[in-house]
């Protein structure tokens, strides 16, 4: 078989393209300095246990303790046996951190476009325009990583999906599976599901064209192929899938164990997060001119308005002396919050999600001149998107969602679904731009789609830029409490509001430059004065300009570090220090930073708390019951710390830190002297108010019968103890002394599935005592008691990839095959 080196020449210089791009974006990568990502920082403190463990024994662990007590680390990053796609997701991610990202993006989308069948100079922009739209580069910058990742590989599934339905079976078979596993394998799965929602009107618009072509025939057999493609994928991701499964059902993602809030009253039990946390950031309806217009809302959270800005003037006539001391602190936040750019329904936002005013009027543009199912598709896509990002705005949708559509409830930051549009309209546009040069639609339709496009969204533009005042509502959240507040009122909320207004102008008459460039560039085509290499040039230079300069405002060299201040992104405190002194076994609780919401305290110890998406749901209900309760009592919060054996509290003092002893430890393990039986989980947890738990344990009925059949007669003598005498992360050992049969409790987070105990070498029930602990029953005497975690679930996944792999191995290697047959008798 010959290779022809004309036409593979094209598609080489698009792929430098990229990688030239990639690392002008990101050109600091390229003398060693690092991306500050801030969920990346977070997520090396909680991982810091795992990471270390297989830099130092070259074995993976799936167990930390460093972290809430105790979790799997399936969802901090572990790996498994036989993962052969994990190798070739990182072969394709060559290019340093961040900038593989980037190159992913563009070179998913640029394979989408060759398999649609638009020309590589199309396919080209269209790849770009995608790669630099704002949010996709701003998830980048703050460290969401995976999503990032898992977004990379949509147009790749899409293009898959759209061989098999072009009859190219055996491609597409490949194609899905190897495409769908590097989704699977980027391990987010958010946005694998709005991947899949894509997917599915992808296939319903197909549907419909097969029933009117009357080919149903192939659509099923393309619907049975790509399904096998899924199932064989879904194989290769084995481990991680049925382990991430297991632990969902354990985590706050996952239906709750209690009924009842931290008053006792009743709640209503879910398979999912609450409503209120799943449209925390909801899309307010206005922001939706955000996407051409990026300042529409006001740009980001961080931002402020200039010196120079009509508010701030106003704020200059204000007299501080003529205020007393309270008056001025409460002027200085309402200050402080009103001059915050963004005024839009979202508590925070980095940036707003721009997709470029050129790559959405190229997209409205072919709506005048595609038809079929890529139009009905991609535009049936961004709608539903958009109206499900609303959220609570638009909450009658956002509820028939969560309440009917399977899974959608377990995703939270309904926003996030807009990585559909972010998918769409880029398509949208490199087919439009496609359908304007080829000769399938007449001069004549070109010209009315350009005119209709072009007047309409023109007009739009000058209807904002010079009536938008009058029309739209610039009132910001808190502008209310500044007309009460003398020293503001009505003049600086009206400077606010110009301030508001002349970002929107301004934004719109660079829009309308944009467009115009543009428009004007497509008339002179349909006029025979240039040529489309003109037409692209312009096109290019535009979107290019208009997306990178506003990323740059984001994501740009002022956000690099050096790689030692990245590799030590925790600064080691002398509290910590102090800690670290003690080389025993036990738990910190660190108030240097937020507990729940930090991965510092994991860097450095074993911390009771840490940063993730997804925390163990009994940690979660602990601190929803007693710490983030209003009405929670610090003896209660005391003793549930105590309980996990946390010895230390990291604390500022006088402008110092402080590791500050905790005498009330209840140590690694203890006896009790009695057990208290409850009726459920809900009694469980309210009967830890007023637990003194080196005395009595907390269990329920069902529970019980785990300790000894349920018949429990336990105590302690005076000289009883157990103590660890050898500590692995996945393998504790005791020693315990007492003369009575006794209950012995465990300072280590209760998780039903992996961990297996034994006492003098045979294997006993772990039970659930104190609604977070692990308990046993100690028969009187001397014994030697170990828990080890080998979670089964691991190798029956391990297994799975194995023969899932070596099945598309020789898939792959059948289709090369019959590939260079077919060509040799050609």
């Amino acid at each position: 078989m010959k290779l022809n080196f004309k036409k593979i020449i094209p598609h080489l210089a698009v792929f430098v393209v990229f990688i030239v791009a990639a690392l002008a974006y990101f050109h600091p990568v390229l003398s060693g300095k690092k991306l500050y990502q801030s969920d990346i920082v977070q997520y090396k403190g909680n991982a810091r246990q795992l990471i270390d463990h297989r830099e130092t024994t070259g074995e993976e662990l799936y167990w930390t303790d460093a972290v809430f007590g105790g979790m799997p680390t399936y969802q901090l990053g572990a790996r498994y046996d036989y993962d052969i796609i994990d190798g070739l997701d990182r072969a394709l991610r060559f290019l340093p951190r961040p900038a593989d990202y980037l190159f992913l993006y563009f070179a998913s989308f640029y394979v989408l476009m060759l398999v649609m069948r638009v020309d590589w100079k199309i396919g080209l922009l269209g790849a770009l325009a995608f790669g630099f739209s704002t949010y996709l580069i701003i998830i980048i910058g703050a460290g969401h990583n995976s999503k990032a990742h898992a977004i990379a590989y949509f147009p790749l599934v899409v293009s898959g999906i759209i061989l098999v339905f072009q009859k190219r079976y055996l491609a597409g078979f490949v194609l899905t599976a190897l495409a769908m596993a590097l989704e699977l394998q980027a391990n987010h799965p958010q946005m694998t599901y709005y991947l899949l929602l894509t997917l599915a009107i992808l296939c319903i618009a197909y549907l419909i064209d097969a029933a009117k072509k009357n080919i149903l025939p192939h659509y099923f057999k393309s619907i049975g192929i790509m399904i096998a493609a899924v199932v064989l994928a879904l194989g290769t991701n084995a481990a991680n899938l049925l382990a991430t499964s297991e632990y969902s059902k354990e985590s706050t993602r996952g239906v709750p164990n209690i009924t009842i809030n931290a008053q006792g009253e009743s709640v209503q039990k879910t398979s999912g997060l609450d409503y209120d946390y799943i449209t925390e950031y909801s899309y307010g309806l206005s922001e939706s001119m955000n996407l051409i217009l990026p300042r529409f809302a006001g740009g980001g959270s961080g931002e402020t308005f200039d010196e120079d800005s009509a508010s701030r003037t106003q704020l200059s006539k204000i007299n501080p002396s003529n205020l007393s001391e309270e008056e001025l602190d409460y002027l200085n936040q309402l200050v402080s919050l009103s001059q915050r750019k963004y005024w839009g329904d979202q508590a925070i936002v980095e940036a707003p999600a721009y997709l470029g005013v050129s790559v959405v009027f190229l997209a409205l543009l072919s709506l005048f001149l595609i038809r079929g199912r890529l139009k009905w598709w991609t535009l049936t896509a961004i709608v539903l998107a958009l109206l499900l990002s609303y959220g609570k705005n638009l909450s009658w949708l956002t509820k028939l969602f969560i309440d009917y559509m399977p899974f959608y409830s377990k995703f939270r930051a309904v926003t996030s679904i807009q990585v559909i549009i972010e998918l769409c309209v880029p398509i949208l546009a490199a087919i439009g731009l496609w359908q304007f040069f080829n000769e399938k639609n007449s001069i004549e339709i070109k010209r009315k789609a350009l005119l209709y496009a072009g007047a309409g969204f023109g007009g739009l533009l000058l209807i904002i830029a010079f009536l938008g005042s009058y029309i739209f509502n610039l009132t910001g959240p808190f502008d209310e409490y500044l007309l009460d507040f003398p020293q503001l009122g009505s003049r600086y909320v009206k400077a606010l509001e110009a301030d508001r207004f002349a970002m929107i102008q301004e934004d719109a008459l660079k829009a309308l430059l944009y467009v115009g460039l543009i428009c004007g560039a497509l008339y002179l085509l349909l006029s025979d004065k240039i040529k489309e290499v003109a037409v692209l040039a312009v096109c290019g230079g535009v979107i290019l300009f208009d997306l990178i300069s506003f990323d740059l405002n984001y994501v740009n060299s002022d956000d690099y570090v050096t790689a030692r201040e990245y590799a030590f992104a925790f600064e080691k405190t002398e509290a910590d220090q102090t800690a670290l002194e003690d080389q025993e076994h036990y738990r910190v609780y660190d108030q240097l930073a937020d507990p729940n919401n930090s991965g510092r305290a994991a860097y450095f110890h074993k911390a009771m708390g840490g940063y993730h998406g997804a925390k163990p749901r009994r940690f979660q209900d602990l601190m929803n019951f007693y710490f983030m309760n209003p009405e929670g009592n610090q003896s209660t919060q005391m003793e549930i710390l105590s309980m996990f054996n946390t010895r230390y509290f990291l604390i500022p003092y006088q402008g110092q830190t402080v590791a500050q002893q905790n005498p009330e430890a209840q140590g690694n393990a203890w006896f009790v002297n009695e057990i208290t039986t409850v009726e459920d989980q809900n009694k469980e947890i309210l009967a830890l108010k007023g637990l003194d738990a080196n005395q009595t344990a907390i269990i329920t009925e069902d529970q019980k019968e785990l300790l000894n059949n349920g018949s429990l007669e336990i105590g302690r003598d005076s000289t009883a103890f157990i103590e660890l005498t050898n500590y692995k992360t996945e393998q504790l050992t005791y020693k315990s002394s007492n003369t009575k049969d006794g209950l012995a409790v465990f300072s280590e987070m209760y998780y039903p599935h992996g961990w297996t105990a034994t006492i003098d070498g045979q294997e006993v029930p772990i039970a659930k005592v104190n609604y977070s602990l692990r308990g046993l029953f100690v028969p009187a005497g001397t014994h030697e008691l170990i828990f080890t975690f080998e979670p089964e679930i691991v190798q029956t996944g391990s297994t799975i990839m194995l023969i899932s792999n070596i099945l598309l191995f020789l898939i792959v290697l059948g289709g090369i095959i019959l590939a260079f047959k077919k060509k040799k008798t050609t």
